[in-house]
């Protein structure tokens, strides 16, 4: 296990990726989980009294997602499993160290830096960033 997590913050997790990225398929929702666990375990940047699956999801002005109607239904079996999946320690370019994503407006390319951090790749239409090197500890 990558994290500790309660049954709650393993629906939670599960919510959130489906509220972010439903439309990115499975791939985009693991990514998004991928950020999610990353800043429960970074200790960094604005991160530093980031400890849990909750705290980072609840984090003021971060996930978007916590307002959509999508977050707020119970996650089902598949979402959940994809949440585990995550939870446990499994990673996916170019998540694997992202502590940030977006996803930039139709007919607009991903920025170069986002929150001043560098450009890590994109997958579908999520930009994801990873802390400068030395910033934070390399995660995984």
């Amino acid at each position: 296990m990558l994290i500790n997590y309660t049954t709650k913050e393993l629906d939670l997790c599960a919510r959130i990726m489906r509220a972010e990225a439903q439309a990115e398929g499975d791939l985009g929702m693991l990514m998004v989980g991928n950020v999610v666990v990353n800043r429960a375990l970074a200790d960094c940047l604005t991160f530093k009294n980031i400890r849990t699956i909750t705290d980072a999801i609840y984090q003021k002005n971060q996930f978007s997602g916590t307002t959509s109607p999508l977050f707020f239904t119970s996650a089902n079996s598949k979402e959940k499993q994809l949440a585990e999946r995550v939870l446990k320690g499994e990673y996916y370019h170019p998540a694997t160290n992202a502590l940030w994503f977006y996803a930039p407006a139709k007919g607009t390319n991903c920025k170069s830096t986002w929150y001043d951090q560098s450009f890590a790749g994109s997958y579908k239409n999520h930009c994801f960033y990873n802390p400068d090197p030395g910033v934070c500890k390399e995660l995984h």
